[in-house]
Formats: C-alpha cells, sequence, structure tokens
C-alpha cells in the first residue's frame, strides 16, 4: 500500500458496491441501460469495480470519451456544443451521439457513422432543482430542445430520421417523486412524438444510492414509459454511484485568532472542493458539529491566498492543534473531477481502500 499523505482523497471500494448493487437492482427490475456519468466520478481506479454493475458512461468531451475507452463499455456522447476536433474524435469512439439544438444536429448529423445512435436532447421547461446554478429547466437555459422548437418537424424525412431517440436532464440531487413532476410534463409536450423513437435517456441528478430515495417508485415510472412507447430506459446517475463513498483528509497547518479561532488546513475549497464555495453547501466533518454544539468554535480556511477560501465555521469538542488531521465526509463525487491547481496548490493524492 502506498504510504499515505496529507491531504489525500481515500475512496472506499465496499461503498462503491453498495451504491451500484442499488444501481443494479433497478437494472434487474426494469431491464433499463444504467450508464456512469463522468462529470461526477472519473477516477479509472474504481472503473473496474463499477463496470461489473454499469453498462457503459455518459462522455461530453474528447477526454471524457477516452475515459470511457478505459471503462471499456458503451460511450454515450453529449456536448452543449460540440466544436469540429471534439465532434471528430467523440463520433469515432461512441456508440451515442446527442446533439443539445438543432442547429448542431443539423451542422453534424450527416457526418454521424450509420452505425452510431443519434439523439436530441429535450428541455421540458419543468424546474424542480432549487440551486439555479444547477437547474438546466430554468428560464433562458441554454440546455436542450423546447418542444415549440420541434412543432414543424417532419421526423420521416432527412436528415430528422436518423435520430433514434430523446434526452433529458431536469434533476440535481432529487428523487423519483420529482422525476415524476418531470416525466408528467413530457408526457404533455412530447408525447406525441416519444412513440417514434426507440430510446429515451432520464439523464443524471436521481439520488438513488441516498437511503430515503424512492426506489420502488423509480421502477414504476420507468416500467410506464417502457410500456406507454416502447421505449428503452436509460439513465446516467454520477452522485448515485459515488454518493458517501470518500473521504478528503486533510491536517492543520496553523491556528490564530482574529475576532476568533481561525484554522488554515493544508487543503483549498476553491482547488478541492469548489462546490462548497459553488452550491454553496457545508461539508460534514467527521468529530465536529455545528457553531455553539461543541465548546470550541473555529473558522476553517484553505491554504490558498483567497482571501474567501473558507470551508465554514465548525465546532469541536476540544482545542485544535497544529497537524491534527481533520476529515470531510461524502467526497468522492465532484470534487475529485473539479480539481484545480490555483495558486499553485498541488492536488491530493487518491488511494482506495
Amino acid at each position: 500500500m502506498d504510504v499515505l499523505t496529507s491531504p489525500r482523497f481515500e475512496l472506499f471500494e465496499s461503498d462503491f458496491r453498495r451504491n451500484c448493487r442499488y444501481l443494479k437492482d433497478i437494472k434487474d427490475a426494469t431491464d433499463c441501460t444504467i450508464l456512469l456519468a463522468l462529470k461526477a466520478f472519473a477516477t479509472p481506479a474504481l472503473f473496474p469495480v463499477i463496470s461489473e454493475y454499469l453498462d457503459g458512461v455518459t462522455a461530453s468531451s474528447p477526454f471524457e470519451a477516452d475515459m470511457g475507452v478505459i471503462f471499456g463499455k458503451a460511450i454515450h456522447s453529449y456536448s452543449p456544443a460540440y466544436t469540429n476536433d471534439s465532434f471528430k474524435h467523440m463520433s469515432g469512439i461512441s456508440s451515442h451521439m446527442v446533439f443539445n439544438s438543432i442547429s448542431q444536429f443539423i451542422r453534424f448529423g450527416d457526418k454521424v457513422s450509420e452505425n452510431v445512435k443519434i439523439g436530441l436532447r429535450i428541455n421540458p421547461e419543468c424546474s424542480v432543482v432549487g440551486t439555479a446554478l444547477y437547474d438546466p429547466c430554468r428560464v433562458g437555459s441554454r440546455l436542450g430542445v423546447r418542444a415549440e422548437e420541434l412543432a414543424n418537424v417532419d421526423w420521416d424525412q432527412a436528415p430528422f430520421s436518423r435520430i433514434s431517440g430523446l434526452h433529458f436532464h431536469a434533476l440535481c440531487e432529487n428523487g423519483a417523486g420529482e422525476l415524476a413532476r418531470v416525466l408528467d410534463t413530457i408526457h404533455e409536450r412530447f408525447g406525441d412524438v416519444l412513440g417514434r423513437f426507440s430510446w429515451i435517456n432520464f439523464g443524471g441528478g436521481h439520488h438513488i444510492s441516498k437511503p430515503e430515495y424512492d426506489r420502488a417508485q423509480l421502477i414504476r415510472l420507468i416500467r410506464d414509459v417502457q410500456t406507454r412507447y416502447n421505449l428503452e430506459v436509460i439513465l446516467e446517475p454520477g452522485e448515485a454511484v459515488a454518493i458517501d463513498a470518500g473521504h478528503l483528509v486533510c491536517q492543520i497547518e496553523d491556528i490564530l485568532e482574529n475576532n476568533g479561532r481561525r484554522a488554515i488546513l493544508d487543503i483549498s475549497p476553491t482547488c478541492h472542493t469548489p462546490d462548497v464555495l459553488e452550491m454553496p453547501y457545508r461539508p460534514t466533518i467527521i468529530g465536529a458539529g455545528a457553531p455553539g454544539e461543541f465548546e470550541f468554535d473555529y473558522e476553517l480556511g484553505g491554504i490558498s491566498c483567497l482571501a474567501g477560501d473558507i470551508v465554514g465555521m465548525y465546532s469541536f469538542p476540544h482545542k485544535l492543534q497544529v497537524g491534527d488531521e481533520l476529515r470531510f465526509t461524502d467526497m468522492a463525487h465532484y470534487t475529485i473531477v473539479k480539481q484545480s491547481n490555483f495558486n499553485g496548490i498541488a492536488t491530493p493524492q487518491i488511494t482506495v481502500v
């Protein structure tokens, strides 16, 4: 085993298997296709484990598509806008190519090989996501084709006759109830054309691996679409594969007093956990509580020079010391894939345990 350093990501194989078994249960109950969304988690060390359960990956860039080759199964590609170079690279190794707009489809559709399935992303215009930054269906969204844009499409004539499926992505950390609302809108706005296709992709954002997720309802929703339209149903979760399956381990490098206790860590939120600043949210630390919950409150800050590189306020039952180790939980998804070297800060070690 490699010598463990700080900071580091510890990824727990047993927890990845737990999450994947939940997904495999959905597959077995419905005969649907489930893919790993690489934008959420793309660490090859776990690909042999995940590929035991899932059918392939979804990619949105040439680099992700190349990661799909490493994964070794189907590659479904989608991009808000392909460039000439990215399209050429991705279409050469993908099983499915999904276009974000009619204009992108017109530009590239006739260059897609006959053995590659073509899809079109639709925007159901049904917002169920609470944070605007992550809402693909917010007013003015650039993601997907609205129903009114398809009103005059002749699906029997080229080039539209090449389209074999539709894709939507409307969720972010949502349950089956929110998916039901989105599907109700899709039945209403796109139901008249769904029967002509052979597959539909429900996108990601499904919290399938969470204990409170209603997996029985998801199974019913999938079966309903399969029966109603005779469609292959595809899901592409990312977070559900990696949720609660990894820690970010760091240590305290300095403690100072300035209108309260402040500790500087050897990690940087802006480099290593950017969703803490972007979402924003307050990650859990093992053994720590909310401000005032324990005797000693500390503001935890990062090691970069950015003034706002702050994790948040936490309380501890004892005074912290330089060299103390802290463990942030649920740090596998949307962390490793979003690392940066701002301020010249190195990325943490990754280890599978």
